[in-house]
């Protein structure tokens, strides 16, 4: 059975959208058989039992001593919105929220076409605002944002007691407009800021490429998030590359945050047979449900598939699907979120996120917070790893220090060798910061001031936007044909 064929909306999105404005990546949100805002009083009264009544009570007698003695006017709209954010946050579950009016607007208008933002998708971790991915070509991944990253503050303004729509409010914003964002990254002892230039975010999700690797023509299609298009996307350029005769092919979906099931059912519909489950939910009650497509065989050309921390949900989805279906699976462990939510309307234009599912692979196992592990593990360059250097004042001989270590690793990165990646800044690193001076017009100091600096993090974006030292990719380019 398709689950595609079951009307109703359902999101496998790991997190929000810094320029959705806590929106889901591309969805409708179809009308289910839910109860609505006007009978939720008499379903109550009349099928629950007199505990039940007894709570709801209790909350309506709350709600009449604000409204009659508290000192100040109180809207009703917040008090109602309040309380139904108080019982999801007793759920402790990141992925069941609340969306008002105004964040279904926006995110009413994002699926239709792009949208304006910083270009991530983040989750509440342990209460911190927690980036999964950056979207491709976007402000957030040309400033080397990267999964795990933690946003401590937004313009100076601290996020500590910000709820995730809250925080994502403040991180959003028009095109051409600043950000300047607080991060901590795991590993580095002090935070550092990042300023970004807010633009738009464009919702193609689907990418293809080729590349010839011994004689063989390998077909690239990389998937950056499931979305409304996705599956129309992906079957066109996939019917590209097999017009064009591949030998093989690559799924990548490193830093795809997830989106909608139906999507992810439909790119799987071309790659697992019909006798196998791609997917198993399991429901409130424990049963579990497989679901399976209409393909009758295999490909008759090898493929595999590129994961990394990035790597969530409708993404790990495709992943393990593909991993117990017997293809291989590079790169890094996934992030780990195995939980469906479905969206239920609450007639005022606002809108409850909730988890009604837990997902299953085809042979049963749940990945929640564990995530798919590789059937290779392969780390990219040490350099891709590096962080924004913070100069103060210019960096010179014989300062020491994590941001030394840093520009070390970075110069090595771009084929200055610096030999030392210490964190002691010695004569072999001047002479790596003279020739990368030389080299791109700048003044030959042999220290790292703010214009070099700047510099050297643009050239490492876009040697690894360029991709020549893809160490997970070449990998899964050289095992594909063994």
């Amino acid at each position: 059975m398709y689950f595609k064929k079951r009307y109703i909306a359902i999101f496998l999105l790991v997190a929000f959208g810094f320029g959705l404005a806590g929106a889901f990546v591309g969805a409708k949100i179809i009308q289910p058989n839910f109860i609505s805002k006007n009978n939720t009083a008499q379903i109550a009264t009349n099928n629950e039992s007199e505990k039940n009544e007894e709570d709801i009570s209790k909350v309506m007698q709350a709600y009449q001593l604000i409204k009659q003695h508290y000192v100040d006017d109180v809207e009703d709209d917040k008090l109602f919105e309040g309380a139904i954010q108080g019982m999801l946050d007793t759920l402790n579950d990141p992925y069941s929220t609340y969306m008002d009016v105004e964040a279904m607007k926006r995110f009413n208008e994002q699926i239709e076409s792009s949208f304006q933002g910083i270009g991530a998708e983040v989750s509440m971790v342990e209460d911190k605002v927690t980036i999964v991915a950056p979207i491709k070509d976007s402000p957030a991944e040309a400033a080397g944002l990267r999964p795990n990253d933690q946003i401590l503050s937004v313009d100076n303004e601290s996020l500590e007691g910000y709820d995730l729509n809250e925080a994502v409010e403040k991180i959003r914003g028009e095109k051409g407009s600043e950000v300047v964002l607080k991060v901590q990254r795991a590993g580095v002892s002090d935070p550092f800021e990042v300023t970004l230039v807010r633009d738009d975010i464009p919702v193609e999700t689907v990418y293809s490429d080729t590349k010839m690797i011994d004689g063989k023509k390998t077909g690239i299609l990389t998937i950056t998030s499931f979305s409304e298009h996705t599956s129309e996307e992906f079957s066109e350029h996939l019917s590209t590359l097999e017009n064009s005769n591949i030998d093989g092919l690559v799924l990548d979906v490193r830093g795809n945050p997830g989106g909608i099931l139906e999507a992810v059912e439909d790119v799987l519909g071309h790659f697992i047979p019909k006798d196998v489950p791609y997917l198993q939910i399991e429901d409130q009650k424990g049963e579990k449900t497989p679901y399976y497509t209409e393909l009758d065989k295999k490909k008759d050309y090898p493929i595999n598939v590129l994961i990394d921390e990035g790597s969530a949900s409708a993404s790990e989805i495709l992943a393990v699907a593909m991993k117990e279906t017997g293809y291989d699976v590079i790169g890094m462990t996934s992030f780990g979120k195995g939980t469906v939510q479905q969206a239920v309307p609450l007639g005022d234009g606002s809108t409850i996120k909730l988890t009604f599912y837990k997902w299953l692979s085809p042979e049963g196992n749940w990945i929640n917070e564990k995530g798919v592990e590789p059937t290779i593990e392969e780390k990219q360059p040490q350099y891709y790893y590096s962080n924004p250097i913070q100069v103060e004042e210019p960096l010179t001989f014989n300062h020491t220090g994590d941001n030394i270590k840093n520009i070390q690793t970075m110069l090595s990165g771009l084929g200055y060798d610096t030999k030392r990646k210490d964190g002691y800044f010695d004569k072999q690193t001047v002479t790596a910061v003279e020739n990368f001076q030389k080299e791109h017009d700048l003044k030959v100091t042999g220290e790292v001031d703010e214009k070099t600096a700047n510099l050297i993090e643009t050239k490492v974006v876009e040697n690894i936007r360029e991709g020549e030292d893809d160490q997970q990719l070449k990998e899964a380019l050289n095992v594909l044909y063994k």
